[in-house]
């Protein structure tokens, strides 16, 4: 067996791919070579490490440095100065600092990685780095004990399902066994669909088998014999490490005939789907892995009863399957340390908006708003004041500055008016347009809409058009009321879950940012300066008549001499904003 003094691993994201990622990979295997370190060192490829914006992206480890904005010609002095000489290279380590996009890197202050332990630290598609941290030995202690005693270690634990509404697993676990019916099914809802949420990708991508390893555990405890992992067709990444994870682990007696000599036997396979919304309703889901379109239906009766080929059938997503080793191996009672008396564990976010550190995070449930946005993700961007924070994806809320404080737990969220979702957190600065949020958000829901109920389909259609006309400076008087009774009668009648929480957005931000509305509808104002139909730009007196904004004004609305303050023709502009953009004496202004 060989041993490395260190590990380089690269990170193969598309967007790290894109820049060149594969050819960082072969420079290094070549300057390696020609050092005679290829036996010291190894070059492993793994997913995402930090932002990619400035990829490519390596890791180095044992001392865990995170290199960025690497070329090929970059290489042969990197291995020279940090594998030769023992000196980490500055120059592409100071870079860090600007990559914020999707972040993960190293852990940040207050998180705690049960989720993510393995992200970024071993190699996905090498089933033996996943096994050396401990790997299936979770499954191994599973077999042994019966499923009625998984069920209730998984029970005690607290583990409530991550998918967005925090039902518990191993309840869920029990009806699905309790059915006298067979074969039986798993599905894993790897269908993450929110703007700006990458939790279950990162997952996928960077720790299979802990998906893989849940999955069996879970089977084993409700009698299943066959599963799906239905991913979405935009994570190509994710699919492919997927297979390839599943493959190994048939390879290594750990999926198919009598695992481990158990006499247990379950297989898996990836379901690939087009990345509609809705298919992450588990009905929905359940629909596009038989090939139908993916649509809701009614229940009951509840998948435990009737899934997959009409067969009972337990759904969880990947991050309530990736802890579950975690659980068997650790124990209950360490899982239930963490987190709130009704609300255990840890929970993955996406952070995303107007933050300094846009990411991914794992921190426990219970951890406050305040903490999550100024501690973990580094506060607000360009020092601008915090506004509200959307939680749960576009069915969630809006929660203010007045619910900093509040704990980022179940009951918490849902007494304020919002919910736990998947984990997606859009931070929002002080010049954010509320109505325009809600807007965005019900254009995203209503486009998503499978359109099978009437109130999904043509409530939330009857929404937008208000939220446009609104934002467009046509509100009349009566909208606010039109929106609070569609939203009201579109959650009542709708069919499933995307209809039901579509009206969220509206109704949190009618409930916290009333004024916003009213300022837009009977002032024609949009106080965050942020619809177009309801600003203006003009030239102040500091205008030194540069006449670089007329210039660059894409319809000649600018007009004045050289020296002299310029003026912009209201009747022409388009509100595009170029010249506030390359004016450099700040003599552009906006008003509402």
């Amino acid at each position: 067996m060989s041993y490395f003094r260190s590990h380089i691993l690269v990170c193969i994201d598309p967007a790290c791919l894109a820049k060149g990622a594969h050819e960082v990979e072969d420079a290094l295997q070549d300057e390696l070579v020609a050092q005679g370190l290829i036996d010291e060192i190894q070059v492993l490829e793994t997913s995402r490490i930090g932002g990619c914006s400035n990829g490519p992206e390596l890791m180095v480890y044992p001392e865990g440095l995170h290199y960025v904005g690497l070329t090929p010609d970059d290489v042969p002095y990197l291995v020279e100065e940090h594998f030769l000489k023992g000196r980490p290279v500055k120059k592409f380590m100071e870079q860090i600092a600007v990559v914020t996009d999707e972040e993960l890197g190293p852990p940040k202050p207050k998180e705690v990685r049960v989720v993510l332990r393995n992200c970024g630290q071993i190699d996905p598609n090498n089933i033996e780095d996943y096994i050396a941290e401990d790997g299936y030995e979770a499954l191994a202690k599973a077999l042994a004990m019966t499923p009625e005693a998984v069920i209730d270690e998984v029970s005690r634990s607290g583990l409530r399902g991550r998918g967005g509404a925090g039902f518990p697993a191993a309840k869920k676990w029990q009806l699905c066994r309790n059915v006298n019916d067979s074969p039986k099914y798993l599905t894993c809802n790897a269908d993450e669909g929110d703007p700006g949420a990458f939790m279950n990708r990162r997952v996928l991508e960077g720790d299979p088998h802990s998906v893989i390893e849940g999955m069996i555990i879970a089977a084993f405890a409700i009698g299943a014999s066959y599963g799906y992992v239905y991913c979405r067709a935009e994570y190509p990444l994710a699919v492919k490490t997927l297979n390839i994870a599943i493959q190994q682990a048939r390879e290594f007696g750990l999926l198919g005939e009598n695992i481990l000599g158990s006499g247990f036997s379950f297989d898996l396979e990836v379901r690939v789907g087009a990345g509609a919304f809705v298919c992450g309703e588990e009905t929905a889901l359940i629909a596009s892995i038989e090939g139908k379109r993916g649509e809701p239906r009614p229940r009951p009766p509840f998948p435990a009863v009737k899934g997959v080929w009409g067969k009972p059938t337990n759904n969880n997503n990947v991050e309530t399957y990736a802890v579950v080793p975690q659980i068997m191996l650790k124990g209950a009672d360490w899982y239930a340390s963490m987190g709130t008396a009704k609300s255990k564990g840890t929970k993955t976010f996406a952070i995303g908006g107007d933050v300094n550190n846009a990411g991914l995070i794992e921190v426990p449930i219970g951890m406050t708003i305040r903490e999550v946005v100024y501690d973990v993700a580094g506060g607000i961007r360009d020092g601008k004041g915090f506004k509200a924070v959307q939680i749960g994806g576009p069915m969630g809320g809006c929660l203010t500055t007045a619910h900093l404080d509040l704990p980022i737990d179940y009951e918490s969220l849902t007494a304020a008016g919002a919910m736990m979702g998947s984990g997606g957190l859009v931070v929002m600065d002080e010049e954010t347009c509320m109505v325009d949020i809600a807007r965005f958000f019900m254009e995203f829901t209503q486009d998503e809409s499978c359109g099978k109920c009437t109130p999904c389909r043509v409530g939330t259609k009857r929404m937008l058009e208000i939220l446009e006309r609104i934002c467009n400076g046509e509100g009349k008087d009566g909208d606010i009321e039109r929106l609070e009774l569609l939203s009201q009668q579109i959650v009542k009648t709708s069919l499933c879950g995307l209809g039901q929480g579509a009206p969220n957005p509206v109704i949190s931000t009618l409930k916290l940012f009333r004024h916003e509305y009213e300022a837009h509808i009977y002032e024609k104002r949009c106080p965050a300066k942020v619809c177009r139909a309801l600003i203006h730009y003009q030239i102040e007196d500091n205008c030194t008549g540069c006449m670089v904004c007329a210039r660059n004004c894409p319809v000649e609305a600018i007009s004045g001499q050289r020296r002299a303050v310029h003026v912009i023709d209201p009747n022409v502009c388009i509100k595009c904003g170029i010249c506030m953009q390359v004016c450099n004496f700040n003599a552009v202004a906006v008003t509402s």
